[in-house]
């Protein structure tokens, strides 16, 4: 079983695997299906800009819940005058020279139920030409509820619940990437499988074709055949060579794609000897149930996943903007304690007597037509009902997808049988015909026509098989199931 873990390291999320080829070595690199998958997902770059997604997304969350996060707040000021004052009993002019010095320490703090909590310790010292020293010590707490706009933690909670949403969506985005780039590893893979095995045959009929000319050639110089049947013979080595080459140029290519696919920094010189060793076996006994796999890609496609987490994201902005149109009305109670003395200590010391200030009040607004809240409100409802549709459209496209994959995969299972059978009915042909020419009641020429027939029946037989495994990695991926499958897991975000 393969194991894939998503891990994070300082923030980031890091794709481990204990893998490493020996890239020094002059010997063919010998692939497995597993160690092609985990290589390539090891060293897909693509992936590896996904996986930053989710550390963003769980970065914004922290963001939101800072909001509510305590605050702690200090002041200082000091100031000086000296002004000409008026006395009101004698009408003359004085010159009152005075200084005032301020202090305040405290902590706020927004809570989700719309309320606003601040709690401060102040002290002021005035000191005037008119008065003695006067030192003032306050404790003071003051309360903001809003009542209307910003009530509940309903409406104040519902950013941090999208944020949270939006995290795991992105989780969702990131593990449909990653089913993308297993299936494209492994649908390659079998390709290249496919295409040297073709080599095989090609090479095989190759043999074939020069000891069917040797053959020929010796009857000839024996008078056993006349010597325009050494034409068809030849006509048939140079045709086999000719697909030789066109075989080994298909096989290349699907070399390089896979080597891109699972290792795209290798040299050059590395990427011309590759071995691949998982053969194409299939198992075309089990059919799947329809209506299960339905059922079972409409729990587990990514896809599914990630349009209902934004749906109930959306229908999270609806609980903020029919909120948002309700008028703002605030109470707010400022309580404090007073103390008064001419010494800073003393100050504080008589914060138990009589002295105090309370304020209670509301405060109304509200914009007049509401035409900014309104229409906020109407883009949420709407891109919550489109969301809706959207969902259902995904939810059919799915059903469809999985439909066409298993109609894809039971051809493949029938023509596995079919190419299997064909095969060997021109296998029993060239025999046939091997005998007549032996006898002399047939032509070179008709052997190497059933040779022809005989290669492409081992290719086509050699392709069904691939087919079917292709066909069921699509089928796996239509499922949303072909991790769970391969032994692999993404591991959630360590936070």
């Amino acid at each position: 079983m393969m194991k894939l873990a998503f891990v994070t390291l300082c923030g980031v999320f890091i794709l481990s695997l204990n893998l490493h080829a020996d890239t020094n070595s002059p010997a063919p690199m010998k692939l497995s299906l597993e160690r092609a998958v985990l290589m390539g997902l090891q060293n897909n770059r693509g992936l590896q800009v996904q996986q930053f997604n989710p550390v963003i997304a769980g970065a914004f969350e922290q963001l939101e819940r800072g909001v509510y996060d305590p605050e702690f707040f200090a002041a200082f000021s000091d100031s000086e005058e000296n002004v000409v004052e008026t006395s009101a009993a004698t009408a003359s002019q004085f010159q009152n020279e005075g200084s005032e010095t301020e202090g305040a320490v405290g902590i706020r703090q927004r809570l989700p139920t719309g309320t606003e909590v601040e709690a401060s310790v102040s002290s002021e010292r005035t000191i005037s030409t008119r008065s003695p020293e006067q030192q003032t010590a306050r404790v003071g707490l003051t309360v903001t509820q809003q009542l209307l706009r910003g009530f509940g933690p309903a409406v104040n909670l519902a950013s941090i619940r999208q944020a949270e949403l939006e995290t795991e969506a992105s989780r969702y985005e990131l593990r449909g990437y990653t089913e993308a780039v297993i299936a494209d590893i492994e649908i390659t893979y079998w390709r290249y499988v496919a295409a040297r095995e073709a080599i095989r045959v090609v090479e095989s009929s190759l043999e074939v074709a020069n000891s069917q000319l040797k053959e020929v050639e010796s009857r000839i110089e024996v008078g056993d055949l006349p010597e325009n049947e050494a034409a068809a013979a030849r006509a048939e080595v140079a045709l086999s060579k000719q697909n030789l080459i066109d075989a080994q140029s298909a096989m290349a290519e699907q070399r390089y794609i896979l080597l891109r696919l699972v290792q795209p920094d290798l040299r050059v010189r590395q990427m011309q000897s590759l071995e691949a060793v998982s053969p194409p076996d299939v198992d075309v006994s089990t059919n799947p149930d329809a209506e299960d796999s339905i059922l079972l890609a409409q729990q587990s496609r990514p896809e599914i996943k990630e349009a209902e987490l934004r749906l109930r994201s959306g229908e999270l902005e609806t609980v903020v903007t029919r909120n948002g149109r309700l008028p703002r009305l605030e109470l707010f109670i400022n309580l404090g304690k007073t103390g008064y003395a001419d010494t800073f200590d003393e100050s504080f010391k008589n914060l138990d007597g009589p002295g105090y200030d309370v304020t209670v009040g509301l405060e109304f607004s509200q914009a007049l037509g509401n035409r900014q809240a309104r229409a906020r409100d109407m883009i949420a409802r709407t891109e919550l009902e489109q969301g809706k549709e959207a969902l259902a459209n995904l939810r059919d496209l799915v059903r469809f997808d999985v439909l066409l994959a298993l109609n894809e995969l039971e051809r493949a299972r029938l023509q596995v049988s079919a190419s299997t059978e064909t095969r060997g009915y021109r296998e029993q042909t060239l025999q046939a015909e091997q005998d007549r020419f032996e006898v002399g009641t047939a032509t070179a020429l008709d052997v190497a026509l059933t040779q022809r027939d005989l290669v492409r029946s081992r290719i086509a037989e050699i392709e069904a098989r691939v087919a079917f495994l292709i066909a069921r990695i699509r089928l796996y991926q239509a499922e949303g199931t072909l991790i769970e499958r391969r032994g692999l897991s993404v591991d959630p975000i360590d936070r």
